[in-house]
């Protein structure tokens, strides 16, 4: 079912003023996939268009995309795509900056702790000393992140466990806001083992002081990188520092596709958004300019690989790691954040006259408004 933007419209607005939680019928359910489906088909039109124009565009065996030098795309996104998933590792439940794109928007403060002298690893606690007897089980993974929240709030705690995995030859890198990096807790990071540093550098909106924390880093972690949700603002302040930032001697750039939850979508209302295979809902500028910026990134020759982290990386993501795990065919964690389809955040994309559908028809008998039953 093709479905017009005027109809999808139309039948958007009836449903966002249904009661919540309140059940369609069958073809009405029909009707608002249909709707999705054109929104993301639409998009996707939109995003080849501009894949079309970047040269030298490269592929991770379909899995995602990149520019740039092949031997700068960073190994933790290697592991992730082709190896045994993104093992994270969970310790620091709080984080110094609030930022509108952050999943726990709003929730800062509430976030459980994973326990004094605990790490949270694959949904296990274990102690530091616990790890040698985990690295026994003969699954060990290809890579482990260090993610939740802000490991800079207590990074003196890592060291040691960072060490155990680099001894195991298990490749480790970490994210961070960089606002608390010292010369000091960067080399302990990079003699305890860490092979990747990964700067949020959105999250300062590109600050002097978190810049010069990459060009730091550099002096004693192998690989380091940018890895930021692309938003408006984020890729405004880019492009005016784009020359000290890439003078940093950074070895990669994930620009990754802004994705929503409930937390943080109220930062984004009114947005022209679309959801990715009924999963990520993205507001589409997001991945637009991630390619805009790869064009630019091989126009101008940029010494670093630019990799487009999108939603359709993380669909492939999970498809990965079920693969690894000997899920069945086709099995995927990769989902919806909300509970159902928010159909209000559609209509903004829908009342835009500027964004238009591949190909439109009318409603089939059985699916107009006088043949459904209210």
């Amino acid at each position: 079912m093709k479905i017009s933007k005027k109809d999808a419209l139309m039948w958007f607005s009836f449903f966002a003023q249904l009661p919540e939680g309140e059940q369609l019928l069958p073809r009405q359910q029909e009707i608002v996939y249909a709707v999705i489906s054109q929104i993301e088909l639409a998009e996707e039109k939109r995003q080849q268009d501009l894949m079309a124009k970047i040269p030298g565009l490269k592929s991770v065996r379909g899995r995602s995309y990149y520019v740039g030098p092949d031997g700068q795309f960073p190994a933790g996104c290697r592991s992730c795509l082709l190896g045994t998933g993104l093992s994270a590792i969970r310790k620091t439940n709080r984080c110094n900056v609030l930022c509108p794109f952050c999943y726990n928007y709003g929730e800062l403060d509430c976030q459980p702790p994973v326990g004094e002298g605990m790490w949270e690893i694959g949904g296990t606690k274990f102690r530091e000393e616990d790890i040698d007897l985990l690295l026994t089980m003969g699954n060990a993974p290809t890579g482990v992140s260090y993610v939740y929240l802000e490991p800079f709030m207590e990074i003196e705690k890592y060291y040691g466990v960072i060490r155990r995995f680099h001894q195991a030859g298990i490749h480790q890198h970490m994210y961070t806001n960089g606002t608390l990096c010292t010369e000091e807790n960067l080399k302990a990071l990079g003699e305890a083992g860490l092979d990747e540093l990964r700067f949020n550098l959105g999250a300062t909106l590109a600050a002097d002081k978190v810049i010069a924390s990459m060009a730091l880093a550099k002096k004693y972690i192998p690989r380091v990188g940018i890895e930021t949700p692309m938003t408006p603002d984020y890729y405004e302040v880019f492009q005016q520092k784009k020359d000290v930032i890439l003078a940093t001697g950074i070895d990669f750039i994930n620009s990754a596709e802004l994705h929503l939850n409930p937390n943080n979508v109220v930062n984004y209302l009114g947005e022209n958004m679309y959801i990715t295979r009924h999963g990520y809902l993205s507001p589409i500028w997001s991945r637009e300019m991630t390619l805009q910026l790869m064009r630019q990134a091989c126009e101008e020759n940029w010494p670093v690989a630019v990799h487009d982290c999108c939603n359709r990386t993380k669909f492939a993501r999970d498809l990965n790691l079920k693969a690894h795990e000997g899920g069945w065919f086709g099995a995927s964690a990769y989902g919806s954040e909300f509970d159902g389809i928010p159909y209000e955040l559609f209509l903004p994309i829908l009342q835009d006259e500027s964004f238009t559908f591949v190909e439109e028809e009318p409603l089939p008998e059985g699916y107009r408004p006088g043949d459904l039953v209210f």
